[in-house]
């Protein structure tokens, strides 16, 4: 049988609905036998996901996404085997946790504009104080409110870019994230580098200098990943010398086209980056 990974998920602890042990619960019953759990800048739910993956014999490697920017571009940075005690990690998580609370009270005071979002407002007052409060927060929100549809509606109709809710951000450096995930021990994953609306040769720049920074693998295996897309990513993991990775970038039992576990596997010639990785409780 083959042995499945899952290096990129996310619990209730930042916009995931699963809490860390009903994430390895459902990733117990699909078989995947190594999984990372990897919330928004956040270690909170590691304790939890650790226990849970010892009790269900699931390999488990602690991880969190951690926000970042690059020209003017948000980039998600996954860091895989982390000390989740490390100040160096801690105070960056934080400081990245003050800008999303700020970004979330501007977004607010943006909505409430709109006289019917009225029906939000204690739901999105209350966002302000979440551990990790994030702009899919706000769009179910609204969504709970009926003010919109769907998540996604919420975000075409009210937060995206030229929308009513939209406040950009601009996040730290790209170099600093990758400096805080090493000092933690860990290795510094560029997640899903096809979603960035980026032409070829500034991805190609950016895969050169998240490399320069220290940067360890880039994810290479995806769900719904296109065979174009796929063979573009092996390939620039080759080009630069970096390790390939794969998650599902789970958030909830609602989004079928990111189920746990489910995607091809790595490239020929791609090397893989969990040998790297400290698996604990599993052999």
């Amino acid at each position: 049988m083959e042995t499945l990974i899952d290096l990129h998920t996310h619990s209730l602890h930042s916009d995931g609905t699963l809490a860390p042990a009903e994430l390895v619960a459902r990733a117990a019953v699909r078989n995947v036998r190594v999984l990372a759990l990897t919330d928004h800048d956040t270690t909170a739910g590691l304790n939890e996901a650790r226990a849970a993956c010892a009790a269900a014999g699931i390999g488990f490697v602690t991880g969190v996404e951690v926000t970042a920017g690059w020209r003017g571009q948000e980039l998600h940075v996954v860091g895989l085997d982390v000390d989740p005690q490390s100040p160096a990690l801690q105070a960056h998580l934080a400081a990245i946790v003050a800008l999303r609370r700020a970004r979330v009270a501007a977004i607010r005071v943006k909505l409430l504009r709109y006289k019917k979002l009225a029906d939000a407002d204690s739901a999105l007052l209350e966002l302000e104080s979440h551990p990790v409060p994030t702009r899919t927060h706000v769009a179910r929100a609204l969504a709970q409110a009926g003010l919109a549809e769907s998540v996604q509606d919420a975000f075409d109709r009210y937060l995206g870019r030229g929308c009513q809710g939209y406040v950009a951000q601009e996040w730290p450096p790209l170099a600093e994230a990758i400096a805080a995930i090493r000092a933690a021990g860990g290795q510094a994953v560029l997640a899903h580098p096809h979603r960035y609306r980026l032409s070829g040769g500034a991805l190609r720049n950016l895969c050169a200098e998240f490399r320069d920074s220290g940067g360890a693998a880039l994810e290479t295996s995806l769900p719904a990943l296109s065979p174009n897309d796929a063979a573009r990513l092996a390939s620039l993991a080759r080009e630069h010398q970096l390790a390939g990775s794969a998650g599902s970038d789970f958030h909830e039992p609602g989004q079928p086209w990111r189920p746990l576990g489910r995607f091809a596997k790595l490239a020929e010639g791609v090397e893989p980056l969990l040998p790297r990785l400290r698996v604990t409780g599993h052999e």
